[in-house]
């Protein structure tokens, strides 16, 4: 089942859909440490904007925040393997 619209009865799936979600976690890990070179987190490798706006991002933000950090951490393993 998708959470688009129910054309049956013209309602949206989406808040019930996401309903039983949970909220999306904080990435950090307690190892605040900002980067200079990269412009990130070592520990949770988000930017500096990213954590001060944490508290106040919506569940979509937070999410691409996440996927943000699996771009950068895919960079990074990319680097350590490959590092020229």
């Amino acid at each position: 089942m998708t959470m688009g619209n129910n054309a049956a009865d013209g309602k949206s799936g989406h808040a019930a859909g996401t309903a039983n979600i949970a909220p999306v976690p904080s990435p950090c890990i307690d190892v605040c440490r900002m980067n200079r070179v990269a412009g990130w987190c070592e520990g949770c490798l988000r930017t500096i904007d990213e954590i001060a706006g944490w508290s106040s991002f919506d569940e979509q933000q937070k999410r691409d925040v996440w996927d943000a950090i699996d771009a950068r951490h895919a960079r990074l393993l990319a680097e350590k393997k490959d590092p020229t």
